[in-house]
């Protein structure tokens, strides 16, 4: 994904910082993430939410909220109506801008106020809460015996999560009176519900009591042995994984190509990680990288793999060809390929030639199994019509590969 760096003015008339991440294809809609209380917009889950979208065709507006972050204000000024007024302005930016949001994503305090937000953004059609609190006053046992010292002076300076932060009465008065149950019967978009049973920063309670109290449609997923701010690279892309897998129901159908088709494969590295690339082959998108165990995340098949797969499904396709064509009763085919480099002298099945090439050569393993009966003779004619498979061909006639630089940076 690309990423622009956007500002935008909040409802106070203070300078908001922002990051817009961009799809590598045709839009299909836009979103905007809401990062937890004292959190920023570039918090791990932030990243992977909108890193999983993008690659949808959905652009993610992620900001920091008055007074924090890269953001203008004073945080002590701000309150839980500041945060939701935040996200309106948000939504009225991207509206003028760029398109409007039909999705809001909120994390802890974020869901709540995207819960708040999405009555007065008119266009969103999805709402996403991610350990979100049922109630604004559930944020105040935060500052435990520090509200007596905001109540007295205005404004202390309280400790969370390891950081000073100062918080102002308003905050305190604002979060007292906001009744979000009351008005979750009146949403009017669907609702993903996603929280940790093991939260305990937000106990899993309060995802009960926003599920009772919304409206179908609205779905729950438990986000097991999370802890709160999704701090664990895998509990922050299952979160990422499940969203873009809702998120599209509300989006028009994927059309990466758009008006001027993209006529060859394109792999595009994403630097989530060192060799996640996203792979778009005409309408269908989705990661390569490598195992864990040499330095990937393991987020999609290796380059090997997707070879493997490729002569798997080509040899499937062939034959079920060939069985349709001849009015065989094939049963459904399988086929399992594995691949090593071997010393060409240890290879059985090559010829006097090819042994006596020396060094390495790529052996690919190819079973095939069929449901049911296959009598002698037609497994004999399967492994020969397996043989003509095009990508097995390619592999075994050779091919010459044609490397072009782009000199200019820019990308045809």
């Amino acid at each position: 994904m690309a990423t622009e760096k956007r500002e935008f003015k909040s409802a106070d008339g203070h300078i908001l910082a922002a990051r817009l991440d961009l799809p590598d294809g045709p839009l299909r809609g836009c979103a905007i993430f809401a990062h937890c209380f004292t959190c920023t917009k570039d918090f791990i889950a932030a990243r992977r939410i909108a890193a999983n979208l993008s690659r949808l065709g959905i652009a993610v507006l992620r900001f920091d909220f008055t007074g924090l972050g890269a953001s203008e204000g004073e945080f002590a000024n701000t309150s839980f109506r500041s945060n939701v007024d935040d996200l309106v302005s948000a939504a009225d930016h991207l509206r003028e801008t760029f398109e409007a949001p039909v999705l809001l994503i909120g994390h802890s305090l974020g869901g709540a106020a995207v819960l708040a937000a999405a009555h007065d953004i008119p266009e969103v059609r999805g709402v996403v809460t991610i350990g979100a609190p049922a109630d604004t006053e559930h944020v105040l046992r935060m500052f435990g015996e520090d509200i007596a010292d905001i109540e007295r002076n205005g404004e202390a300076e309280v400790s969370l999560g390891g950081r000073k932060f100062r918080i102002g009465k308003d905050f305190l008065d604002v979060a007292r009176k906001t009744n979000l149950l009351d008005r979750l019967p009146k949403l009017k978009a669907s609702l993903l519900i996603m929280h940790s049973p093991l939260d305990e920063v937000v106990g899993i309670d309060n995802a009960e009591r926003i599920f009772l109290a919304a409206r179908h449609p609205k779905s729950y997923v438990s986000l097991d042995h999370a802890d709160h701010l999704l701090t664990k690279v895998e509990d922050a892309e299952f979160a990422a994984q499940v969203i873009a897998g809702w998120a599209p129901r509300f989006l028009p159908a994927d059309e990466p190509q758009g008006e001027k088709p993209i006529e060859n494969i394109r792999v595009s590295e994403t630097r989530e990680s060192k060799f996640q690339n996203i792979v778009q082959a005409g309408a269908h998108r989705f990661f390569a990288d490598e195992p864990v165990s040499v330095g990937g995340a393991d987020t999609g098949p290796s380059p090997y793999d997707l070879l493997g797969a490729a002569l798997g499904a080509c040899t499937a396709m062939t034959l079920r060809i060939y069985a349709d064509f001849k009015k065989l009763p094939l049963g459904a085919v399988t086929v399992d390929v594995s691949h090593a480099k071997v010393h060409a002298k240890d290879c059985m099945e090559c010829t006097d030639q090819e042994r006596a090439h020396g060094g390495k050569i790529d052996r690919f393993e190819r079973h095939i199994s069929v449901d049911g009966e296959v009598a002698p003779e037609l497994a004999d004619k399967l492994e020969e019509i397996a043989d003509k498979c095009p990508v097995h061909k390619t592999l075994t006639g050779g091919a010459k590969v044609v490397t072009v630089v782009e000199r200019s940076g820019a990308r045809a």
